[in-house]
This record gives structure tokens, sequence and C-alpha cells, in this order.
């Protein structure tokens, strides 16, 4: 069985402690994955350092031409990353091929961000005084990826950190980590310098540990939960090291009555079983105007019915495979939960009955009581939370009755509600009849327990620079 290497100051390199990788569709080891200690993330963090010094200074556009080379090599291989991304994350084929080009995109985006990383010249209040507003990148950075999108959350911090100037050591999800191989030897073919991208791979609270406690480790970039999110922000306190999260979210979904059923029907499709459910946005809580529930639902729950479970490789499959057998048991007791406290289950809600004990049927529940473990914590899978709301404050009150604040939907034709609802709502991203808003070119990231900072847009390069004040008297 093939040992996948990390990639270390310019060299591939395959160690003796190893990490099987399972296929959540089977549960079978498909491959093993070399693993480090915090003494070899300890030395990566040393030549990160040492690139930095000449990094730094490469100008943005040879940056950027860094960034384009490593995109064309992924395109190149663009077929490979899809199906290493469904072999190891499970996700249907289609969706790893839709994960790899925005992957790409995101490179492209941040290949001429690099050119941009813009300071200013303040019009002075003293004669004889000149002042200037410097950019600099902020230096070497850990960066921690999840394993639900394992290529594009990863590379959308690598991408963006390299741009600005910023040398990188990655270290991503261990039960994910072959598409980020891959990337680390698109990185080498592009001919990057040896230290400026690394990848390591092993415990990750060693790992996390040692950028914590590293002085060369400048920032730390991370994706995940909210509790670990707490943990790297109790780690950051000595230090006093600046931190980029994007943690847990809890999305609602507002249909009102005006809305284009259609288009709110397949907006609320994928914005909930998008990458079987497992995703940071996903809309986790439905919030449907009394006065078109019934026919919201009557279109709705045929649709989740009709969604094809089964192995990623599968054509035609939809809902491919949770993480593991133990994401699927979460979800059952999230189900249980709801229906003990009165819900009603209007479909799905079992394990389907195919091999290896991963896989969900779509589940849609309605009259789910607000203390329902799935309306105060993410379910991470194929399972819709629907409620009922009578006016446009009842619906504001309801969405924003959370601790989380990533992403929210609006569905409705009202130009003037979706202003109120855009500046109402408490969230870092609002999709308004759009149940997939991400894009390069616009910031992501949440409010109140979501997170701190945004990726992606301009704001993606900002994250790894600094800002100086030079005030110059004239002589």
């Amino acid at each position: 069985m093939k040992i996948h290497p990390l990639y270390l100051n310019g060299e591939l390199v395959v160690t003796s402690a190893t990490r099987p990788v399972l296929d959540p569709a089977t549960g079978a080891v498909v491959a093993q994955m070399s693993t480090c200690g915090r003494d070899v993330v300890a030395q990566a963090l040393a030549h990160a350092h040492t690139a930095f010094t000449t990094w730094r200074h490469t100008t943005g556009r040879s940056r950027g031409d860094l960034l384009l080379k490593i995109a064309a090599e992924m395109e190149r291989r663009q077929e490979e990353f899809a199906r290493v991304i469904t072999q190891e994350n499970g996700k249907p084929l289609a969706q790893s091929r839709g994960e790899t080009a925005m992957t790409i995109d995101h490179l492209r985006w941040f290949a001429e961000e690099a050119r941009r990383g813009y300071g200013r010249i303040i019009p002075p209040q003293a004669d004889g005084k000149r002042h200037l507003v410097l950019k600099s990148p902020i230096g070497v950075v850990g960066a921690i990826s999840p394993w639900n999108f394992p290529l594009v959350l990863a590379v959308r911090k690598v991408s963006a950190a390299l741009a600005a100037g910023c040398t990188v050591v990655l270290k991503p999800a261990s039960a994910t980590p072959l598409c980020s191989v891959l990337f680390a030897e698109c990185v080498h073919a592009a001919g990057a310098p040896r230290g400026v991208f690394q990848l390591v791979a092993g415990a990750a609270g060693e790992i996390g540990a040692e950028f914590l406690a590293n002085p060369l480790c400048r920032k730390i970039t991370f994706t995940g939960s909210t509790e670990v999110g707490r943990q790297l922000i109790a780690g950051a306190a000595a230090g006093v090291k600046p931190l980029s999260l994007e943690l847990g979210g809890h999305s609602p979904v507002l249909v009102f009555d005006d809305a284009d059923l259609p288009r709110a029907v397949d907006g609320t499709l994928i914005a909930k079983y998008r990458n079987t459910g497992q995703s940071c946005i996903a809309a986790n809580r439905i919030y449907l105007q009394r006065s078109c529930a019934e026919a919201f639902l009557a279109a709705f729950v045929p649709r989740v019915q009709a969604l094809k479970v089964g192995p990623g490789t599968e054509p035609g499959v939809e809902i491919g495979p949770l993480i593991n057998p133990a994401a699927v048991d979460l979800a059952l007791q999230h189900i249980a939960d709801a229906q003990q406290r009165g819900a009603r289950l209007l479909c799905g809600g079992r394990r389907a009955a195919l091999p290896g004990g991963a896989f969900l049927e779509p589940t849609v529940l309605t009259g789910v009581p607000a203390e329902a473990a799935g309306m105060c914590d993410e379910t991470f899978g194929p399972v819709s939370y629907v409620n009922f709301f009578d006016t446009e404050a009842e619906a504001i009150a309801l969405a924003n009755a959370s601790t989380y604040g990533l992403a929210a939907y609006v569905f409705t034709r009202d130009l003037n509600r979706a202003f109120r609802l855009m500046e109402s709502l408490e969230a870092g991203m609002i999709g308004v009849n759009d149940g997939l808003p991400t894009t390069s070119n616009a910031p992501f990231g949440g409010v109140k327990q979501s997170g701190w900072g945004r990726e992606l847009g301009v704001e993606g390069l900002e994250a790894f620079l600094e800002t100086k004040h030079a005030s110059l008297v004239i002589q």
C-alpha cells in the first residue's frame, strides 16, 4: 500500500511513522500517510523562517506567477484531485470536481491580489511631515485545515498567505491528507523556493502546540470546530499570537411567502444537502412563513426523498457517506432527541441500508423545539429542521437566536425586505435567493462564535499583512 509523503523544505519525505487513511464509503484502508512529531514541525518552521527572509522581498507579480503555475499543475491533474477527494472524504465525485475547480479559482484570484498589497499616503497635519502607511507580510504562518472540504479550505489559506509574502506550514486533517499531498506535488512541480510551502501531518495536539509555542510561527489560521477554536485562543494568549478562525455555524434559512417557490426549494436543497450536509455554512434551521409552509414542504420533501444515496464514485449520487459511522450515530441521536421533544419526521431518519455503516437517509423534521439538540448545535449531516413564523420581526429573532453567526439564507422577492434582512441578520455571509454564496472575490467568515477574521476577497490578503505607519520629517 502506498505511503504518501510529507513535504519538507522542498523535498517529498516518506517517514517510518504512518497513519491509515480510510474510505468513508467502505471503512477500508486505502493508503498510509507519513506522520511526524513536534521536532520535525519545529524544523519546518525554522526552514519556513529562513525562506521568509527572501520570499517577503519577492515582488507581488513573481509571487502571483508562482500561484498561477501551481493552478496550471492542478488543472492538469484535476480529475486525479477529484477522485482522491472522493476516496478520502466520500463526497460525490461531481462535488469533488466542483471543489477542485473552486480551489484553482482561489489560486488565480490571489495570484492577481498578490500585486495589490496597497498602502497609502496620508495628508500631513503639520508642516514638514509626511505620513505613509505600509503593508508588510506577517511572517511564517501555521495553517490547519479541516476534512469536510479538504482541498479548498487548505488552499484558500495557503494561496492568500503566499500572495501576501508569507511562508506556510500546512497541517491537513488526519482523515483527509491525500489531496494536500497532491497539492504539495503541484507546488514542487511549479518550482516553489525551498521552505516557502511545507506539509506536515501527525497528532493535531502536538502540531498545534508547536505552532502556538514557537515564536517563529507568527500567525495561525484554522478552520474547524468552535471548541478547538477556543483552545487555540487560550493557547495563543501567552504569546499574543494572531489567529484567523473560521469556526462552527448553525445557519438559518428564511423563506417568505413572496419568494419564488421553485428557487427557494432549489436554493434550500443546495444550502442544506451539498457535501452531505457536512458544511460549516450548511442550512441547519429552516424557517418558513406559515402562509407558504404547506406549499414549500409539498415541493421540498419529495425532492429530499429523491436524493440518491451511495458511494461518491457511483453515477448520480447526491448524498455520499458521512465522514465515519460515529457521525451517523450523532445525527441519529439528534433526530431521536427532536422526536422525543415532539418533532414530526417527514422523511428519512434512519441509517441507510448500505455497506460501511456511514450512510444516513436524507431527513426532514418539522415542529422542532428550540431546545432540541439539533437546534442548538450542528448536526453536520443531511438533516433539516423546519419550523414556522408569521412576521418578519419574528423571523429575524428566530434566525439570530444562536451563538453562531457564519451564514444565513433569505428567499424573498421584496427588495426592501432583502435589504432590511441583510442589515439585521447576525451573520458574516448572507445569501439572498442564493443557496451557494461563496466566491473567491468576496469575504468568507462569521460573527459571534463562528470565528475571527475573513478569508477570500481583498480581506483574505489583508489577513496576512501587518500595517505600519511611518512618519517622515522633511529636512
